[in-house]
């Protein structure tokens, strides 16, 4: 029996552009209307509310880092905006197409995946 169902994704040369909270939020919208899951709360972290001098520096954490709930479990993102880069991980108890979920990230985000995990959890 399965327990749960997750794929992984690294994408490089990414739209920056679309690092944005109202992007990802929309991001989000439409994949768990693709893969068919209920969404709960979502939650945001960056520096949008952080004085300058408290602000990230580094390339590898400057971005915007994401939460979104489903019924199932949840969604995470994280963008390394200066990189270029998007990881994304979905996990849900309920089965969902991984492909459709993998296209659909990587036509969003307009990057290439890297790497690409998928399994269940027994």
């Amino acid at each position: 029996m399965s327990y749960g169902y997750e794929l992984i994704l690294d994408l490089y040369r990414c739209d920056e552009t679309k690092f944005t909270r109202k992007s990802i939020d929309e991001y989000f919208r439409i994949l768990c209307d693709l893969i068919d899951m209920e969404k709960c709360d979502r939650y945001f972290w960056d520096d949008l509310d952080t004085p300058e001098e408290e602000r990230q520096t580094e390339p590898h954490t400057i971005g915007t880092s994401a939460v979104q709930f489903i019924l199932t479990s949840n969604i995470t993102i994280h963008t390394l905006d200066l990189l270029r880069k998007v990881f994304v991980n979905i996990f849900s108890c309920k089965e969902f197409d991984y492909d459709i979920a993998a296209d659909f990230t990587e036509s969003w985000f307009g990057g290439t995946i890297k790497n690409r995990t998928s399994m269940e959890r027994e």
